[in-house]
């Protein structure tokens, strides 16, 4: 009979597509990037999904964030994407976690029976410690760098951290990360070179906040907010999707 994952089936085959109904995976950060892997990963068939993001939708979003309308600013991104994905696919078991990931945290929010973890948040001490996690607990991850500041999709890449280069981001983590013994990391990554914000005060986050109300970490507390257009961070979002799937499919995990 057929159903909603019958052309996936044909491409991988019924045992496959099993497997991943099987699989839990962990997304932390829910937005540009984030959203698309979750998007990519349900849409291919995964069963169990745990989402981590403590942010609210913003008008600001609008521009690449798959959850993010109209109807939705204001709302928490991990219930509005928990949403999404049962509308997709009502078997899915998805468990929403309002919460930004911090070290001391990890014990929370870190499962042992995570079959992926996959790290899409912006922050280096957050990225750190989650792929030092991952790894004492032998969990597979994969990590986005640098999709901010970017014009083009097509030079996104898929490698280890070691074999990165020009990416400001790729270059502190591949230090932090060399520092701590972490011997590989997969990550996507682009040779593109940054783009230098084009900021006024009509553009400016730090001068015109518009964050909704119960956000906890409004953009005025962030250093620096990159520049960002739709085409960009959902291609990454969808890379890291495909080689989520594929690891799992081929017994990579």
């Amino acid at each position: 009979m057929l159903h909603e994952f019958s052309r996936t089936e044909l491409l991988i085959g019924a045992d496959a597509l099993k497997k991943l109904s099987q699989s839990k995976v962990a997304v932390f950060g829910i937005g540009g990037v984030g959203t698309f892997v979750v998007e990519g990963l349900a849409r291919s068939g995964v069963g169990k999904f745990v989402l981590v993001d403590d942010d609210c939708i913003c008008l600001t979003n609008i521009n690449r964030q798959l959850h993010a309308t109209r109807k939705t600013i204001g709302k928490p991104k991990v219930e509005v994407m928990r949403d999404r994905i049962l509308e997709i696919n009502p078997k899915a078991e998805v468990t929403a976690l309002q919460k930004f990931y911090l070290p001391d945290m990890a014990d929370e929010l870190i499962a042992d029976d995570y079959d992926y973890i996959v790290d899409a948040i912006d922050t280096v001490t957050a990225k750190i410690d989650l792929v030092l996690r991952a790894k004492a607990k032998n969990i597979p991850v994969i990590c986005a760098m640098g999709a901010g500041n970017k014009m083009d999709a097509t030079r996104f890449e898929v490698t280890d951290i070691y074999k990165t280069s020009v990416c400001p981001l790729a270059k502190v983590m591949r230090k932090e990360l060399r520092q701590r013994g972490v011997k590989n990391l997969k990550v996507v990554y682009s040779k593109e070179e940054p783009i230098k914000p084009i900021e006024s005060e009509d553009s400016s986050c730090a001068t015109g906040c518009i964050c909704p109300s119960g956000t906890t970490r409004k953009c005025t507390t962030r250093n620096q907010i990159p520049g960002s257009i739709a085409f960009v961070p959902s291609v990454v979002g969808l890379i890291i999707a495909g080689e989520v799937v594929k690891d799992i499919i081929y017994s990579k995990v």
